[in-house]
């Protein structure tokens, strides 16, 4: 049997890694910027992380939400605690996707109402609801087709004015569009979306898989605004590499037995590798770290020959050329062993390390990324 290749791929495969460091099966040395997807939040095999999983493995690694489970108590207060949402409840499950389906159908269940409103250049999963809310044709499949979703210009409160309506069953963006290109909305236009939401009686969902857990310099990005969704997803940085999801639930969302379910999702492995990243996070002080090394990359980037446009919140930063980028990103890890990631905008690199880089490692990349540029000018 052979793989069912979907995939575009680096002929690289990692034999280790150790913080922002990966070695091949070569021995060749790499630096990690994009983290995955964004996935790792603290380094790679991070030795906290790793003693707590180890240790949870050697008691029990999985039952099911048939029995209670204590670890997943813990992980819902600490994330409470840190990420100041005490008053929400949560849901467990395994992935970004998968979080965003089952917020959809809780707004569905909450509402009664069918229509959603999503944004253009969004991303929000592959599964069946979440595809079809995401601004893709290339992965819609035609049954996934749901003349149900309205998509609209992010950052356009008057063209979303007019879409919405009482027939809205929820609003979803993400807090910051990653896989768009680092598009940020506006605290004014969150402001305004929370605030028409609210008088149309439609639930805001807001996607903080890509964008939350610390990698924008606050915990949320949409903490930026100022604003409380009814329904916040989260993933990736979440488990560090372990696959572990949720959704924060407002408390005027009443659960009912048997509305959502998971046979995985909080799993006694799954929350231990999640309340490590949260301790990291914590003892590490690692969202001020996204702010203070987010904002020198993008500041001593942003003034680099053939540079159109930096946008960027803390550690998620898209930088945007005047042409395509695959040869600068090429360069990048061919002669520097720098991994960035690419986005739909095709001249636009997307830098997502860890959470945990230093100052030297950002300038090491600045310096870099100085040097590439005036080579493809």
């Amino acid at each position: 049997m052979e793989l069912f290749d979907v995939y575009s791929r680096q002929h690289i495969e990692f034999a280790r890694a150790e913080g922002l460091k990966l070695w091949d099966t070569k021995g060749k040395e790499y630096l990690d910027f994009y983290g995955g997807h964004a996935v790792i939040s603290i380094g790679h095999t991070n030795p906290l992380q790793v003693a707590a999983i180890t240790k949870q493995l050697n008691s029990i690694a999985y039952y099911s939400n048939s029995v209670r489970i204590s670890q997943q108590e813990e992980l819902a207060k600490k994330l409470g605690t840190i990420a100041e949402c005490d008053d929400y409840k949560l849901f467990l499950c395994n992935s970004g996707a998968e979080a965003n389906e089952n917020a959809l159908k809780l707004a569905s269940f909450h509402n009664g109402r069918t229509k959603i409103i999503s944004f253009f250049k969004s991303f929000h999963g592959r599964t069946s609801l979440a595809v079809s809310v995401t601004d893709n044709p290339k992965i819609v499949a035609p049954i996934n087709r749901n003349a149900n979703v309205q998509f609209v210009e992010l950052n356009n409160l008057d063209e979303f004015e007019a879409a919405i309506d009482e027939s809205v069953c929820a609003v979803i963006i993400e807090g910051v569009q990653g896989v768009g290109g680092i598009n940020i909305p506006t605290p004014e236009f969150m402001q305004g979306v929370s605030a028409v939401c609210k008088k149309y009686g439609a639930l805001l969902i807001v996607d903080e898989v890509q964008s939350g857990y610390g990698r924008t310099g606050k915990f949320f990005a949409h903490q930026h605004a100022n604003i409380s969704p009814d329904l916040i997803t989260i993933a990736k940085g979440m488990g560090n590499g372990f696959p572990v999801a949720g959704v924060l639930i407002a408390p005027h969302i009443v659960p009912q037995m048997e509305m959502l379910g998971s046979t995985f999702g909080g799993n006694q492995l799954a929350c231990t590798a999640a309340i490590s990243v949260l301790d990291v996070i914590e003892q590490d002080n690692l969202i001020s770290n996204a702010a203070m090394v987010g904002d020198y990359i993008s500041n001593a980037v942003r003034s680099i020959d053939g540079v159109k446009e930096v946008r960027s919140l803390g550690l998620m930063i898209g930088i945007e050329l005047h042409d395509n980028c695959s040869n600068v990103k090429s360069e990048l890890l061919n002669r520097y062993g720098i991994l960035t990631g690419s986005s739909s905008n095709k001249n636009t690199i997307r830098i997502l390390p860890p959470l945990t880089i230093s100052n030297v490692e950002a300038e090491f990349f600045v310096a870099a990324f100085s040097s590439t540029m005036d080579n493809n000018q």
